[in-house]
């Protein structure tokens, strides 16, 4: 949950829509779900700002926020939205208002507000929390949280604890104001790889509860803003690290161009930090008089957020799919969202076994990343909804790794999950024949088995309704370079339950050989135990799979023909 919340995101929260579509509930559903996300949002801002508990990270709480929000709009459009239920909003005044930064979407909204600046630096995106350090007469008289820009919480009794900020100083410091922020130290925190680990949180936790918890002296502080310095920002910096706040001065880098700024932003997601960021932040070296700062309207100054690592999805609907093997998976069909350069409409969950154990039905929410080779994934499940409407598993009491290589009513998924398993680029390599055009095929030509194929010639392929004869002529093309492929390739095409490492050292160039074998035999080649050893004869002794080995036979393919 958002430490202090920033003024951008209030007015993001408050008035932005949601891009996902309103759930289709009767008025009764939405008002219970309104009502049960309601009491959960109180529960959570009160834990925090009484506790300093924070009990979900930012990112769950703001999505929720902003999905309550976007409810309201559509089933309670006159209701004033519902705003974080604050036990105080802070009672003592900043000298200068916090004035929050403007996020930019990507790099063409930063190339527009470049437009026409100069004296460009940028700093990281620091992820803390905002806080004022107010000096009179060389002593540290305040340490005031950023609340809602104009007043804040006085912490000023815990700046005691915390040796990074200094409780003295000189010069043109002596009477001054700053603004920075206060942020848990990191040793080497790579943001593309470690993340934002709640940071925020943890120190807005810790400020806020009565206690003095012992890591106050983990924190730092990063001084963002000197309001009324000196006019000169380098200057600035430099005073800034002789007073005794030196990561101002080492984190900004002058820029000129969208290259550099990328460039910088780039190298920092990806380096070792001595902090948690979440994006840098592009200002001009120069900035107008304190007295005209208001929260929400810094011109000066803008941030360019990192991608982030995840997101939030609305649960559309639930479809289940039949595997080569017979086996059932669940697919979550997602509101589409943008993860890195990857669009995420359906994330693939596994057995309906674990869909069960997760306990997801439509409207929930659920936060999702990419894994391995950019695969979404489900991480978790943050919010459900009240109606547990699930859709029920298919029975598939016949699907087993032996079923369906032949086609019957029953089959039709599984079968062409062997057609698509049987033409990827591994097995047969039969490019641009997609499960589709697998369909269309065995409309035209009624395909009897999953080798029917090999039947059709270049006239059956160049009549095929809403196929193109240059496109029947490419996929006969296709099913002619599968016929040269090697005797392994076929056993694969078959789904021989015979690990990839076997594979590489089965010596075996015919069926028969196959069929010669008994389960000691198969036990000597690698990663083959008893049972795998008694899976792999049934196999290759059951009748439909000699049936086909004899019809490749027929066809003249390499290990089958005599």
């Amino acid at each position: 949950m958002k430490g202090l919340i920033k003024l951008g995101l209030i007015l993001s929260v408050l008035t932005g829509i949601a891009s996902a579509s309103c759930p289709v509930w009767s008025p009764l559903q939405a008002t219970q779900e309104m009502e049960k996300l309601k009491i959960q949002l109180s529960q959570w801002d009160e834990a925090y700002y009484r506790d300093g508990e924070s009990r979900i990270s930012d990112a769950v709480y703001d999505r929720l926020r902003s999905r309550l929000n976007t409810w309201q709009r559509c089933y309670q459009p006159t209701t004033s939205l519902l705003q974080p239920t604050l036990s105080t909003n802070g009672k003592t005044r900043h000298p200068v208002a916090h004035t929050g930064v403007k996020k930019l979407a990507d790099s063409a909204a930063v190339a527009r507000w470049l437009e026409g600046k100069f004296d460009l630096w940028v700093q990281p995106k620091v992820d803390g929390v905002a806080i004022t350090l107010v000096y009179q007469q060389g002593k540290l008289a305040q340490l005031l949280s950023r609340g809602n820009g104009l007043k804040g919480e006085d912490w000023t009794a815990k700046a005691a604890m915390i040796d990074a900020i200094p409780k003295k100083l000189s010069g043109p410091l002596a009477d001054s104001i700053l603004q920075g922020e206060l942020f848990l130290k990191r040793d080497k925190h790579v943001q593309k790889t470690m993340g934002g680990m709640n940071a925020r949180g943890k120190v807005a936790g810790a400020m806020m509860r009565q206690t003095n918890p012992a890591f106050l002296n983990d924190f730092d502080v990063f001084i963002w803003a000197w309001p009324d310095g000196p006019a000169n920002f380098q200057q600035k910096m430099e005073i800034l690290e002789r007073a005794g706040f030196p990561l101002a001065k080492a984190w900004s880098k002058p820029v000129s161009t969208l290259s550099e700024i990328s460039s910088v932003r780039n190298l920092w997601f990806i380096s070792s930090l001595p902090f948690v960021t979440d994006g840098i932040v592009i200002r001009q070296g120069a900035e107008p008089a304190g007295k005209f700062w208001q929260p929400g309207q810094a011109s000066w100054l803008a941030a360019w957020k990192y991608p982030p690592a995840q997101q939030i999805a609305d649960v559309k609907k639930i479809r289940f799919t039949v595997g080569r093997t017979g086996k059932i998976a669940v697919v979550l069909d997602l509101e589409p969202l943008q993860l890195d350069d990857k669009q995420v409409k359906r994330v693939n969950i596994g057995s309906v076994k674990r869909w069960q154990e997760l306990d997801i039905a439509p409207g929930d929410q659920v936060m999702v990343s990419l894994a391995g080779q950019g695969i979404p994934r489900i991480d978790e499940v943050v919010w459900r909804v009240s109606l547990r409407d699930k859709p029920q598993p298919p029975s598939q009491p016949n699907s087993t790794p032996l079923s369906c290589f032949f086609m019957a009513a029953e089959c039709r998924e599984q079968f062409f999950a062997r057609l698509s398993w049987a033409s990827s680029l591994d097995v047969l390599d039969i490019k641009g024949v997609s499960k589709r055009t697998w369909q269309q095929l065995h409309q035209s030509f009624h395909f009897n088995h999953i080798f029917s194929w090999l039947l059709l010639n270049t006239e059956d392929l160049m009549r095929i309704k809403d196929i193109s004869p240059a496109r029947g002529k490419q996929i006969w093309h296709q099913f002619a370079m599968a016929r040269q492929q090697s005797f392994h390739r076929w056993l694969m095409a078959f789904g021989l339950p015979l690990p990839g490492p076997a594979m590489n050292l089965l010596k075996d160039t015919h069926w028969h050989q196959l069929i010669a074998r008994n389960e000691l035999s198969w036990q000597e080649l690698p990663g083959i135990g008893a049972e795998r050893a008694k899976k792999l004869v049934q196999f290759v002794n059951y009748p439909q799979i000699k049936a086909l080995a004899d019809f490749l036979a027929q066809q003249g393919i390499t290990g089958f023909a005599d």
